[in-house]
């Protein structure tokens, strides 16, 4: 039986009594005595016993952590990647059969798998933030969020647009309004086929894609900001394998995040470069370009970007990405008021109700259904959750850095709804566009490729010419904020999660992604993109598995967070206050507090000498006591006034236009 004892006091409530100063030296400055009340404050908590509902909870960047270099991590990774590289330069027709090869393999085999974490997921992600735990916020009790919510919403804003909108904008929607997938009784082509064709656009590409995203963000950003681990994926699975054992599952577990961050990033550069190319032929008059100028772009982007994660100009490139999502939001208004105007207004709220309508049968097709739901399933809606779960370390990263102070209701919410609410504007606005085109015989199919839509649907409007050389420009921006982030991301995750890796490794994996994304095009040949795909798929496989892991090991954290422990106590103590006050005042009384015995009390189902359930937070006081008794006076001096490096990572501003943006898209 748990044995009753004196209730610890909150670790913020602790003080310690200012005894008299003895005269033995020179009088302590402002910052001396600042140091040692923080020192004082957080010995008395560290001592005296915590309870594990009173725990506040604490943020990596108070635990006094170092960032080292994970060498195996690194090495590993790096081989991996190099290996891939020589491949393809050496023989880029055996990776492209090895790719094809495994992914036919993949997709016959592990289909399913895809399909179902689409799935639990989502509804994972509504109980999290919609259910118990609501309430739990991604830092500390008391922690106000980092960023307004306009700002917030910007920059959630600026992870929902790029290259993959861009490329599948209007490529997209037409095939499936000109080939209706199968489960869809409409007739091809038809007014019914584009409101389907929407919906299973936004099937791909709305809530039920960015609820990966949003677990991933959520695990991380709870993970760091309230129990103080390094912002790592293997970091969320302390409370599967215990804390500081997170090698050699952890290190695997963080390979992992880098290669799929590597290939689904190197896709979504591949496919910008196709489409710069095709922009490049339409604006300039030129014929078909070859591999050598397909190779020389890469090699000049790679160094934009390079230069970018390097230089520590970070608001010439926030300016940057700002600007660019002002660019491809003028383009979307622009193609709306000059195209179908009245008939885009009619298909917005339709397109709407037709993903309700159909989300059903959307997510009951499967390859027993026939050649044709299992071919489309293969080409299309396995490969996107393939793709959405090789991107969640990138942008789960970005939206965890942007979400501290957050409940996990406001999380869920603005996270699903507001990058969803964008993409079925802009799908509707773009995608109808090329349907409406379409069905008055301007031939958007005709085009050629699916590179080159975007650049007809523009060619058909006024200003044609001037329209494909700003989304040109959009484009090879979107190319080089993502790629920059891209290389930080990989960069961090090779030093235990260091906000601000160094220069050297963050240019080793920049100009690694620079060497994948032109190896797998040279892999793909005449069908650059598919060759591109295959890779990214397989790599996203094992991944799959640890996003499984990330939700068990995250539903295990919020089981035993001191938001939960405290509501289980309030729900115990109400229950059996009220019986008890019937029983002895009939209606009139009030509630309080009283001793009782120990098996009687609200906690008596807790017990609250438990290790696991305070250690992390004593082992996370000891760290950030360790770090103020061997800081310097500068650092400790940052730390005051709140200049931490997790601060300076992000650009601790409120305004959006001094807020470095995010990865410029959940695919591209």
């Amino acid at each position: 039986m748990r044995q009753s004892r004196k209730t610890p006091a909150s670790p913020k409530d602790s003080a310690t009594p200012e005894e008299p100063r003895q005269d033995r030296g020179p009088t302590p400055g402002p910052l001396d005595r600042a140091k040692n009340v923080t020192r004082n404050l957080r010995t008395k908590a560290r001592d005296e016993p915590v309870h594990p509902a009173l725990i506040p909870g604490i943020g990596v960047d108070k635990t006094g952590r170092s960032f080292t270099i994970n060498r195996t991590v690194l090495v590993v990774a790096a081989a991996l990647t190099a290996a891939v590289v020589v491949w393809g330069f050496a023989a880029p027709d055996s990776l492209s059969d090895t790719g094809s090869t495994a992914l036919a393999w993949v997709m016959a085999n592990f289909g399913w798998l895809f399909g179902a974490l689409a799935i639990v997921v989502a509804v994972f992600m509504l109980v999290v933030g919609y259910g118990p735990t609501a309430g739990i916020t991604l830092g500390a009790d008391d922690e106000k969020p980092e960023f307004s919510m306009v700002s917030w919403i910007a920059m959630l804003f600026s992870a929902g647009i790029g290259i993959g909108l861009l490329f599948y904008g209007p490529y997209e929607p037409l095939t499936y309004f000109l080939d209706p997938p199968h489960g869809f009784d409409d007739a091809p082509g038809s007014a019914d086929a584009m409101q389907t064709a929407l919906a299973q656009t936004m099937l791909h590409w709305g809530p039920v894609a960015w609820a990966m995203y949003a677990l991933v963000g959520g695990a991380i950003a709870y993970s760091s900001y309230r129990r103080g681990r390094p912002p790592l994926i293997s970091a969320i699975f302390e409370p599967v394998f215990g804390p500081g054992k997170r090698n050699p599952l952890g290190a695997t577990i963080d390979i992992f995040a880098i290669i799929v961050t590597l290939f689904g990033t190197a896709v979504s550069l591949g496919i910008g470069v196709l489409q710069i190319s095709r922009g490049y032929q339409v604006v300039s008059g030129a014929g078909p370009v070859g591999n050598g100028f397909l190779v020389g772009l890469i090699a000049g982007l790679t160094a934009l970007f390079v230069l970018s994660a390097v230089s520590g100009v970070k608001r010439g490139i926030r300016a940057l990405s700002n600007i660019n999502m002002a660019l491809a939001g003028a383009l979307a208004l622009f193609v709306f008021v000059v195209g179908p105007t009245v008939f885009l207004l009619n298909l917005i709220p339709s397109a709407g109700v037709a993903f309700v309508d159909e989300l059903g049968t959307m997510l009951a097709r499967n390859p027993d259904q026939g050649e044709d739901a299992a071919a489309f399933l293969s080409a299309w809606t396995t490969y996107y959750w393939a793709w959405w779960v090789s991107w969640t370390p990138f942008v789960g990263l970005f939206i965890a850095r942007i979400s501290r102070g957050r409940t996990l209701r406001e999380f869920v919410t603005v996270v699903i709804m507001v990058p969803s609410a964008v993409c079925l504007l802009w799908f509707t606005v773009v995608g109808g566009t090329s349907m409406y085109m379409e069905s008055r015989g301007d031939g958007i199919s005709e085009a050629g490729s699916p590179e080159a839509m975007l650049f007809e649907v523009l060619g058909n409007l006024p200003l044609g010419g001037l329209l494909s050389v700003v989304a040109m420009i959009s484009i090879i921006i979107f190319f080089v904020t993502s790629a920059d982030s891209a290389s930080i991301v990989m960069a961090s995750l090779s030093q235990n999660g260091k906000p601000l890796p160094s220069k050297r490794v963050t240019i080793m994996w920049g100009v690694a992604l620079g060497l994948v994304a032109c190896s797998l095009l040279l892999a793909g040949g005449q069908d650059a993109l598919s060759g591109l795909q295959a890779i990214m798929v397989v790599s996203a496989l094992p991944f799959a598995v640890v996003v499984v892991g990330v939700m068990i090991a995250w539903a295990k954290d919020l089981r035993n967070d001191p938001y939960m422990l405290r509501n289980r106590y309030a729900k115990t103590a109400i229950d059996q206050g009220v019986r008890r006050a019937i029983e002895d005042h009939g209606d009139d009384f009030v509630f309080g507090s009283d001793v009782v015995p120990a098996e009687e009390g609200a906690g008596a189902w807790l017990d609250t000498d438990d290790p696991a359930l305070t250690e992390w937070y004593v082992e996370a006081q000891d760290g950030s006591l360790a770090e103020d008794l061997h800081t310097t006076p500068a650092a400790t001096e940052r730390a005051l006034t709140g200049e931490t490096p997790v601060v300076e990572a992000i650009g601790a501003s409120t305004e959006p236009d001094q807020i470095e943006a995010g990865p410029s898209t959940g695919k591209g």
